[in-house]
């Protein structure tokens, strides 16, 4: 058997043949984990055009909103300041990319920031804009993040600008190094993120391979089982990426998806088990018969050995019947008397 079996070939065997199971694990654990490590990087490379879309969209939002409707401002050494007398509040029908956004740079009110940080977490996503620093509520997290400005603009080399100069930067080639930026970075945030989620999955299915190892009667070390649960995840986890496609442009939400995700894994581990022990009884039968054929050929050349010996034992004493009566006739007459 050729054990060097390439990645693109392991997906296909891994989706569509599941009886090449035991000959990809066969190949050891380290290729299984390099391949598991391929599918996360694939996994991490489409989240990452997702976020990349998402932000696109935001960032065009955002800039229709600067360049038609939105207030001056400036931002220094850490300071943002919008040049209104009240705050103002889009509401999530507003700004359906972010949720609803509070901007007010001139409060100092813990209690109200307080205020305008509950009204975002009760809407589930949000962002609060303050004169040093932006609140923001995601989904996808529990609580809130914080980030200085101070923080941010320091990372990208930029003490000052205004709305002017923000629009000219956003339509300028600089951005192309921020969005290249953000890639690398979601990237290796989603890669680590997915790699922590799927090693658990791949625990968890091995212990339903192990179990039906015991229910099937089939010896069989756990490594080889681990092996063929990670090969065993590779359709949920491109379900999963057609499942982020989906939902980055579409509303669709499947409620129990995680449950599908692990069922199919389960269910494609369980039978490349017993299609494996299908493969052993068929062999075990192939052995039986080859053993009784063997027998019975055995069995049958004995017999013929023993008619040839049979056989020149009558001939023999055929050949020696015939010289006793030979001597007998030869014999002269009267030497009886």
């Amino acid at each position: 058997m050729d054990r060097k079996i390439g990645f693109l070939k392991k997906i296909w065997y891994s989706i569509a043949k599941i009886e090449k199971y035991p000959d990809i694990a066969a190949e050891g654990l380290k290729k299984a984990v390099e391949y598991l490590l391929g599918i996360v990087a694939i996994v991490a490379i489409v989240m990452s055009f997702r976020y990349m879309y998402k932000t696109y969209e935001i960032l065009q939002h955002g800039v229709n909103y600067l360049e038609n409707g939105a207030p001056e401002f400036s931002y220094k050494d850490g300071i943002l300041n919008v040049e209104t007398e009240n705050e103002i509040i889009f509401s999530d029908d507003d700004n359906p990319f972010i949720g609803e956004t509070i901007i007010d740079t001139k409060t100092d009110d813990e209690q109200q920031i307080n205020k305008y940080t509950n009204s975002i977490s009760q809407n589930g996503r949000g962002m609060v804009i303050l004169k040093d620093k932006v609140i923001i509520k995601n989904s996808n997290v529990s609580g809130t993040i914080t980030y200085l400005y101070n923080e941010i603009f320091a990372q990208m080399q930029i003490s000052q600008f205004n709305k002017q100069s923000l629009i000219n930067d956003i339509h300028s080639s600089k951005m192309i190094n921020v969005y290249i930026s953000i890639f690398l970075t979601v990237f290796m945030m989603s890669f680590l993120i997915y790699l922590l989620t799927i090693i658990p999955n791949t625990l968890i299915v091995s212990c339903f391979g192990y179990i039906t190892t015991l229910l099937a009667r089939i010896k069989m070390r756990y490594v080889a089982i681990f092996n063929m649960s990670i090969y065993s995840l590779t359709l949920s986890s491109f379900l999963n990426l057609l499942y982020i496609l989906v939902n980055t442009f579409t509303d669709f939400n499947m409620t129990y998806f995680n449950v599908m995700y692990m069922s199919v894994a389960v269910i494609y581990l369980v039978a490349a088990i017993f299609i494996l022990k299908s493969d052993l009884i068929k062999k075990q039968m192939d052995l039986i018969k080859l053993a009784e054929a063997e027998a019975i050929i055995k069995k049958e050349q004995e017999d013929k050995e023993q008619e040839e010996k049979d056989e020149k034992e009558r001939e023999e004493r055929k050949e020696k019947d015939k010289e006793e009566n030979d001597v007998g006739d030869n014999e002269p007459e009267g030497s009886n008397a």
